[in-house]
């Protein structure tokens, strides 16, 4: 299914809505004021470097994602499923 979306370019869809949504809800900005806090934090005389940034703020940054943001996401994923097996029976009811 993964290499299927790539092909149809779904996933570039799903991927910039979700962009879209996050800088719309402000996510975005909040993950950039958090990045740059623990930057603030820790230094920049420290060998704290962009790997350790990422591992401390991703769990975090995933939490704060609104719930509407994910079920908006998982809507179009389901409608996208549901279009392509449709399409797919259709191809087969033809052949």
């Amino acid at each position: 299914m993964d290499q299927y979306t790539v092909l149809t370019g779904d996933r570039s869809k799903i991927k910039d809505l979700l962009c879209s949504r996050l800088t719309e809800c402000g996510w975005r900005d909040e993950v950039r004021m958090m990045c740059r806090n623990i930057l603030l934090e820790k230094g920049t005389n420290n060998s704290f470097t962009v790997e350790q940034l990422i591992t401390e703020v991703t769990p975090k940054a995933r939490t704060m994602v609104p719930d509407a943001v994910k079920k908006e996401l998982l809507m179009k994923i389901r409608t996208i499923l549901t279009e392509n097996e449709e399409e797919a029976d259709e191809a087969e009811d033809e052949s």
